[in-house]
């Protein structure tokens, strides 16, 4: 219940921030009727449209996506249509006629006053155009559904956070009302208001259609609303909250151990009570995230470093593809990576959950009493949190803690991100499919050809006959193609070959040419290249810096399965 609650409270705070602003002007185009005939049910409508396609979008495939851009499509054509009807009445009586007759009764009955039916489908048409900022409860909800699947929870807390929305916006709704009214009781100029809305309306359509909602008014929103949902959160621990004394650290708990742990490596089982007296440190991580083998140089450093001094880290392999799953598979990439100290196969999420860990990499300090004291969330923070392992290594009783800081890697997959913009990871398997650009549209498991159109940035495509699962995408014929627009220094794709495990080679190019000095580690300049096994493939390393480039591998034999791309 209480993430229901929490879901409702940041729904409420969406009035506060600028992704709102959108979709007002259609709000309040009915703040001068009665708010039970005409207000509440806009808001109703919108509330149940938005959380349905939500669900579907999050969790469904790429038909669910499609579904949701043709309804965004025609939403604003009538939207568009509806604001037309405000600012000219006559071309309202026009269009009335042959709406009804061409089924366009939304169009219609928004414009009239006659009932309930018309403003519920006004917010069902804005429902579809919604796109709150996903602040830290809306992002909560929306990974949990994309990582576990979806189900009446996400639903209900979509639902949930859509009525916190539909609440704060009734109250507005209940005040523009009034403030309509007196305007037009006092200097009556009623048409003249409506005129404007009408205008404000147009104004607003424009401002999705082209993107605007999702991109500039996203990012001015980050500061508004965010930091209250994570205090939210942080309070009643549905996430850790941050040390917050003067020296960095603080107390999160107990360790919770490693029970569940479906297998060790480099180490027999550890518990809680085994490493009572060591500082530990503990890393969340998966063999084929690129985000936690930039980090690895740095676990890896720190283990050797601070052995004497009383360190211990153990690593815990949470695994999001299935392949991560096999005990052989992450055996062969811990000794290919160089990992030596204990690692725990977490394949059932069952050290994952104890942790309460949503996060790859994810670093947990744990001291000698077996405090939690310190975390550390994704990549880049390393130097900072480094002190803290010798200051709680201090705090032990360790008599000498080496000074200074562990440095990262500067070349190799390992190296680390470019920090400049780059493509957002990218998953190929329909489940959490996006940015596809081939025809025809997925066929979810079923062998289809698809033919690749053009890309836009950040767009990428199937070429050639394909299988399309819900976890990766599985080549039937030799001579198919991923191709990919992208925007960064590194290019990795997470590839392995189908079942029997059989080389497949493959041919990369970088807008239309071999790669020369571009290449990755795991291509030669010509840009041929073979996948051996299932992990992360580093495919394109611009010697230049990040830029923006088509990229395309051909695979020369058929067989192979492609999961993600991710790029640094």
């Amino acid at each position: 219940m209480l993430l229901y609650l929490l879901s409702y409270l940041a729904g409420a705070l969406t009035i506060m921030s600028p992704c709102i602003l959108p979709i007002l002007p259609f709000a309040f185009a009915r703040a001068g009727k009665p708010f039970l005939s005409h207000g509440l049910p806009m808001l109703v409508g919108m509330t149940v449209m938005f959380a349905g396609m939500a669900v579907l979008v999050s969790v469904g495939g790429q038909w669910a996506v499609g579904a949701n851009d043709v309804g965004r499509s025609v939403a604003l054509v009538l939207l568009a249509l509806f604001g037309l009807t405000l600012v000219f009445p006559a071309l309202a009586d026009r269009m009335t006629r042959p709406l009804v007759q061409l089924g366009g009764r939304w169009a219609e009955s928004a414009h009239g006053d006659s009932g309930w039916r018309g403003s519920l489908a006004l917010g069902a048409a804005t429902g579809l155009l919604w796109a709150p900022c996903a602040g830290p409860i809306l992002g909560l909800v929306l990974t949990g559904a994309a990582l576990k699947g979806g189900g009446l929870a996400t639903g209900t807390l979509l639902l949930a956070y859509g009525l916190g929305a539909a609440t704060s916006l009734a109250l507005a709704l209940v005040v523009g009302g009034k403030v309509y009214g007196a305007m037009k009781r006092s200097l009556g100029f009623g048409e003249k208001v409506r005129q404007g809305l009408g205008l404000v309306v147009l104004a607003a359509v424009a401002v999705i259609a082209l993107g605007l909602d999702t991109g500039v008014l996203t990012k001015l929103s980050a500061a508004s609303t965010n930091r209250i949902e994570q205090g939210l959160l942080e309070r009643f621990g549905i996430v850790r909250k941050p040390a917050s004394s003067a020296d960095g650290l603080g107390d999160e708990g107990a360790n919770p151990g490693f029970n569940g742990a479906s297998l060790w490596l480099n180490s027999q089982p550890l518990t809680a009570a085994d490493l009572k007296g060591k500082v530990v440190l503990v890393d969340f991580w998966t063999y084929s995230c690129i985000n936690c083998l930039r980090t690895l140089p740095y676990v890896k450093g720190w283990a050797e470093k601070y052995r004497q001094a009383g360190l211990v880290v153990v690593g815990v392999h949470t695994p999001e593809f299935a392949f991560e799953k096999d005990p052989t598979n992450v055996r062969d990439a811990v000794k290919r990576l160089g990992v030596t100290y204990p690692v725990a196969l977490d394949n059932n999420y069952a050290i994952w959950k104890a942790f309460n860990n949503e996060y790859w990499p994810a670093e947990y300090l744990i001291d000698a009493q077996g405090r939690i004291r310190a975390h550390m969330f994704g990549e880049g923070d390393d130097a900072a949190f480094e002190k803290l392992i010798q200051k709680v290594l201090a705090e032990n009783g360790a008599s000498a803690v080496p000074g200074g800081t562990v440095q990262g890697m500067d070349q190799g997959i390992e190296a680390e991100r470019s920090g400049q913009e780059q493509s957002p990871e990218t998953y190929i398997g329909y489940a959490r499919s996006q940015g596809f650009s081939s025809t025809p549209a997925v066929k979810q498991d079923s062998a289809e050809t698809y033919a690749l159109g053009g890309l836009q940035s950040d767009g990428w495509g199937l070429e050639g006959r394909w299988t399309v699962g819900a976890e990766n995408a599985r080549l039937e014929q030799a001579g198919g193609m991923i191709a990919y627009r992208f925007q960064a220094r590194d290019l990795h794709l997470v590839l392995g070959p189908a079942a029997g495990g059989k080389p497949v080679r493959f041919r990369v190019t970088i807008d239309g040419h071999a790669p020369g000095a571009d290449h990755g580690v795991d291509t030669d300049a010509q840009g041929d290249g073979v996948v051996t096994g299932n992990r992360l493939y580093q495919l394109v390393r611009l010697a230049k810096g990040a830029g923006d480039h088509s990229f395309a591998i051909t695979f020369l034999d058929p067989g192979v399965e492609a999961f993600a791309f991710t790029f640094g």
